[in-house]
Formats: structure tokens, sequence, C-alpha cells
């Protein structure tokens, strides 16, 4: 099992740098960062996309991602443009996480303004725009008229380093959306949340069994994507201590996850852990690969 971490856009550079290169000397498979404008009333909270920019210019080997891009702000068109620049950038380290975008206002939904949209209309909104992006990013050329977004004559050249693109990360639970990560993902990835009373680990099996049965719908191997547990927001005491973690990683594995991402630790907030437990554990199961 891989491990990877998620990375908290607050801090300024080149202190922000200094934790990148860190994440990659501690031996992380991928750094991810979260794309929104805000998050949970946090200030500041710098801009994910220009962010890996930046951090594919002082790393090497660690692969960047987001965790997770969404419709919510981010029109399809220039998002193309700026996947493609940071895949140059990196040398093809980029992987694009996707999900359908929030509902909390403290985040990023419905700060473009307009009336809010139903639960129908974001999952119509994440399939059309996550279909439109990947033809954006194989073109060679893209014109398209949809219900939400569309594209003129948006030339694709000279395209991602990564062939036929950069791959997709499909964040989603429910039947649709497992059926867009099917269709389009080179990864899947859950934070384990479930039904009111269903265990983590069996809500991520039951998700996995939904998964497997959209790839077979969509006539596609589950084999061809990966399973991506975003830890932190079940209970689950990962960051415990390195014997915590292998014991939940271990379960998980048995599952078919095939990458756990942790948090870095943010002192003063919930997501705060010791950093010597912390580095323990990469050193353990990241740095060890």
């Amino acid at each position: 099992m891989e491990i990877s971490t998620v990375m908290w856009p607050t801090r300024s550079w080149p202190e922000a740098g200094a934790q990148w290169r860190r994440a990659e000397e501690l031996g992380f498979g991928c750094a991810w960062v979260y794309d929104h404008t805000a998050w949970r009333g946090t200030t500041p909270w710098y801009d994910a996309y220009t962010t890996l920019a930046a951090a594919a210019a002082v790393t090497s080997r660690i692969r960047l991602g987001t965790m997770v891009t969404s419709p919510n702000f981010r029109h399809p068109v220039p998002t193309a443009h700026a996947v493609k620049t940071i895949d140059h950038i990196s040398g093809g380290r980029l992987t694009l996480g996707i999900g359908s975008g929030g509902t909390s206002r403290t985040s990023d939904s419905g700060i473009l303004g307009g009336p809010e949209w139903t639960a129908r209309e974001r999952a119509d909104r994440f399939a059309e725009w996550t279909g439109l992006l990947d033809r954006l990013l194989t073109g060679p050329e893209t014109t398209y008229e949809g219900a939400y977004y569309s594209a003129r004559e948006v030339v694709t050249g000279p395209g991602c380093v990564q062939r036929p693109r950069v791959p997709f990360a499909i964040a989603a639970t429910g039947p649709r959306g497992l059926r867009l990560a099917a269709r389009h993902g080179a990864a899947w990835v859950t934070t384990g949340g479930g039904p009111p009373g269903r265990a983590p680990r069996d809500a991520v099996r039951d998700q996995l069994a939904g998964l497997r049965a959209a790839c077979e719908a969509e006539g596609r191997d589950p084999a061809g994507i990966r399973p991506i547990l975003l830890t932190g927001f079940t209970g689950e005491p990962f960051l415990e201590s390195p014997q915590a973690f292998a014991d939940l990683a271990g379960g998980y594995a048995e599952l078919g996850i095939a990458e756990i991402a942790v948090h870095w630790p943010r002192p003063g907030t919930e997501w705060d852990a010791d950093m010597k437990v912390f580095e323990e554990i990469a050193a353990r199961h990241a740095g060890a690969r």
C-alpha cells in the first residue's frame, strides 16, 4: 500500500515550499492539496493550482494533486489550461482529483452568486464538467455546448506530458459518481463515510462493491482504478501511533484500498498530530517503499 499526504495551503512562500520539499524527503507517493477559496473559516487559504505549480518547481519525484477540484467555482476551459501547465512544469507528476463539490458557503459553494444548486443539478454538473475536461485535455480541438458548460474552438496542443492526459482521481460514493469514476477515473477517492451507524470499514466495503458494479456497467476492468482512502473524517486514529496506522491500513488493504492519504499535522486544530509520530509512520510506510 502507498501512503500519501494532504497539505494545507495556509502557509506563505517560501515556508510552504520547504514543507513540500519535506513531504518529498519523507517518501510520500503523492502530496495532495485541497482546492477551495476558503475552508471552515481558515484564513489565509492559498490557491491550489498556483500552489501546485510552485510545488512542482521545488520538487522532482513526488506526485502532486488536487483533493479535490470541483465545479463550484472552476470552469473546465481555464481549468484544463492550468492542468496542462502544471503537468509540464512537474514533468508529468500531476494527478487531478475531482469531486462534485460541497454545499458549505464557508468553503466555495455559491461564491459566484446565483441560485443554490439542487442535489440533482450538482450531480449533473459534476458529470458534464468531468466529461468536458476529459475532452479538453485530449483534444486536439474542442467545441461543446452543454446544459451548464460550453467551449468554442479550444485548441489543446501541446497537450499533457502524460498521455492520453493527466490521470483523474474521482471522489464519489453514490451510483452516478461511481459510474463517472468507472468511465473516467484512473483512481477513486473515498473518505470512508457511510450511513449512520455503519462502521467506516464496512462502508468502504460497500462502496468498493458499488465501484466494481459501476465498472461492470461501463465495461471497465476495476483493476485499472486505484482506490484511495482520504483519512481524517471517521474518527479512526490513523496518526495516533505507527502501530495504529499499520493496523488500520492493513485492514483497508485487505478490502482493496491501494493508497492511504493522511493529513499533514496542523497544530491547534482537529487535524493536529505528533509530528514525530507522523514522520515515523512516513519512514516505515512511505520512505521504505
